[in-house]
């Protein structure tokens, strides 16, 4: 902050880490600096009255989701929207084949990949779950297969123990890293809210979320919170079509059920996930550049 004060930059642009770079912006932009801040904090689903201090932090907010936006303006903070950088990196159509072909998959079967999450808690919340999931969709699909992109070595770790646990012989294929490409080769996908919500929507996807956090967690997120639903997917589609299980609601039955049923529809998913997909593919890098370099050209002159 010092070096920023003593040596004042045109424009500040915070990247994401709201607690550490909202708190830097409003002391910058106190001094007279130009602040940007680029990726919004969850400040429309929950704790809403931080948006008085980014107010007073940032003179333009960069966001990647449309709703977000929409949220700024109705609270008078100066805000464009420039898309989502995963929606540039994902192609429009995905192979696949190719996904299947590269992880060593059978072309013809049924696939289901498995993501219970990539942090410790959230792995040892879910994994039983979603391994129960997966057996019951075994009982109604004799043909499936799973595959389980773990996030690293310890990650792998945990979930061979909780299969090990389980003590019921599932045919999965647990690899580490690949999720994007274990979520490309599958049919539909189980796992926790969170980023790769959106992964698999712009893979056009079906999906089943489920969310677990501890008991005292919940009470104080779900006493905040201020959207009607945790995964990403349904807060960008008009209506809602990924079935959502959290906290007491997780049910290994009804999870499979929904699964097995959301697969048997998957072209409802791909002609609203495209058009989702359609809409965050804006050019985010080139857009964010574009508001930069206006707001550095409006002070020079």
């Amino acid at each position: 902050l010092t070096h920023f004060l003593n040596h004042p930059p045109d424009v500040f642009i915070g990247v994401d880490a709201p607690d550490f770079n909202l708190w830097i912006e409003k002391r910058l932009r106190a001094a007279g600096v130009r602040t940007v801040h680029y990726v919004s904090p969850s400040v429309w689903a929950w704790r809403q009255y931080r948006i008085k201090h980014i107010a007073q932090s940032v003179d333009h907010m960069l966001t990647l989701f449309p709703f977000e936006a929409a949220f700024y303006r109705r609270h008078e903070v100066p805000v464009t929207f420039v898309g989502h950088p995963l929606a540039d990196d994902i192609p429009m159509v995905v192979n696949r084949a190719e996904a299947r072909h590269s992880l060593g998959l059978a072309a013809e079967q049924c696939l289901i990949a498995v993501l219970p999450g990539s942090r410790s808690a959230e792995l040892q919340r879910l994994t039983t779950a979603f391994l129960e999931t997966a057996y019951c969709c075994l009982q109604k699909r004799p043909d499936c297969h799973f595959i389980a992109p773990m996030a690293n070595e310890k990650m792998a770790a945990l979930f061979h123990q909780g299969l090990k646990d389980f003590k019921v012989n599932l045919p999965i294929t647990v690899i580490v890293g690949q999720a994007r490409t274990a979520m490309a080769a599958a049919d539909g996908v189980l796992l926790a809210s969170g980023t790769a919500t959106l992964e698999a929507l712009l893979l056009k996807r079906p999906m089943v979320v489920a969310y677990a956090v501890s008991w005292v967690t919940y009470r104080v997120i779900k006493w905040l919170l201020k959207v009607k639903h945790v995964a990403l997917s349904n807060l960008l589609t008009e209506t809602p079509l990924v079935p959502e299980f959290i906290q007491q609601d997780i049910c290994p039955e009804k999870m499979a059920e929904s699964l097995l049923d959301v697969m048997s529809r998957e072209q409802d998913f791909v002609a609203q996930f495209t058009q989702v997909h359609k809409d965050l593919r804006q050019g985010a890098s080139a857009r964010a550049a574009e508001v930069l370099v206006s707001l550095v050209q409006h002070d020079n002159h």
